[in-house]
């Protein structure tokens, strides 16, 4: 029976720790020049409704290191649900694949592409959660931390898809998430909920960002608008305006803080360039581990 990989929530802890591992093992072998090709002959189909260049390298690369073969398939190239529908690209695909990534923007079209393909379907992006991004920042974390646990980290900015798959890891590892947004930027109402109830890590929604970054050991923050959400641009400029990962909000963490942002940042809206660029930051280390973390996942997943 396949297993695709859609979400964090779909996994158990111990799923997800055995990955991670994997991952640091397959990071070891490439720097140690050492020839991994578990996947040689594998093929990967990677749709992308959304463009983006960390996804778009880091799995072209990570399947050509493997010993497999990534295509790539722009919005030209295939219109799931318009010029054919997603049940039928589904199944087309899986004739010619071993597995599919798509970056999507409906979740609901990610659910129905992995209901209708006969092979493993990985979620590189939907509008609702970005778990490969997760499983990259959590091995980053453990890099530079020493570990996957018992740690705070402080989201500053829009409840997103990121946000929304950090929440659900908190139902998965023991560690304090904090969202800190403006009123009306929550997450997903669901995906809270069912992250609190687990009881396994503690989850928090604070409006005020110098509370919410009070001792926390990571600060992250994402972009204020969104791939799809240009048309709001200039109000979450305004919304956003006092959740700025700035020095002087950072002067509430911990001294030796870590600070992460998945990628593309804009410099002078929701981080500065002094941030950014200072010692506290491993944004490409947390970059780079997408391509690590992403080959496991393909080995754990084409059989």
């Amino acid at each position: 029976m396949k297993t695709d990989f859609l979400s964090i929530a779909n996994h158990s802890r111990e799923w997800l720790k055995s990955v991670l591992e994997n991952a640091i093992i397959v990071k070891k072998k490439q720097k140690n020049g050492e020839l991994y090709q578990p996947l040689k002959g594998k093929n990967l189909a990677m749709i992308f409704q959304k463009p983006s260049a960390r996804t778009r390298i880091s799995f072209e690369i990570g399947m050509w290191q493997l010993g497999g073969h990534a295509i790539y398939l722009a919005p030209a190239d295939i219109q799931m649900g318009k010029r054919e529908p997603t049940k039928d690209i589904a199944r087309l695909l899986s004739r010619y694949n071993d597995a599919i990534m798509a970056r999507l923007f409906e979740h609901n079209e990610l659910l129905e592409l992995a209901e209708y393909a006969l092979i493993p379907v990985i979620n590189g992006l939907t509008d609702l959660s970005h778990p490969c991004q997760i499983m990259a920042d959590i091995m980053t974390i453990k890099e530079h931390i020493g570990r996957m646990t018992d740690f705070k980290l402080v989201f500053v900015g829009d409840g997103n898809n990121v946000a929304n798959s950090w929440i659900e890891l908190a139902g998965k590892f023991p560690f304090h998430f904090v969202l800190a947004c403006p009123p009306g930027y929550e997450p997903d109402k669901t995906i809270l909920e069912t992250a609190k109830a687990a009881r396994v890590g503690t989850v928090e929604i604070e409006y005020d960002p110098v509370k919410a970054v009070k001792d926390a050991d990571v600060i992250y923050t994402d972009v204020w608008a969104s791939m799809g959400q240009e048309a709001e641009q200039e109000k979450r400029e305004r919304d956003f305006k006092d959740y700025q990962v700035n020095k002087q909000l950072m002067s509430y963490a911990r001294p030796n803080y870590k600070f992460m942002h998945c990628l593309p940042a804009h410099r002078g809206l929701e981080v500065t360039g002094e941030i950014i660029e200072s010692e506290h930051s491993i944004v490409f280390d947390e970059a780079e581990n997408r391509l690590h973390a992403q080959k496991a996942i393909l080995v754990e997943l084409i059989k």
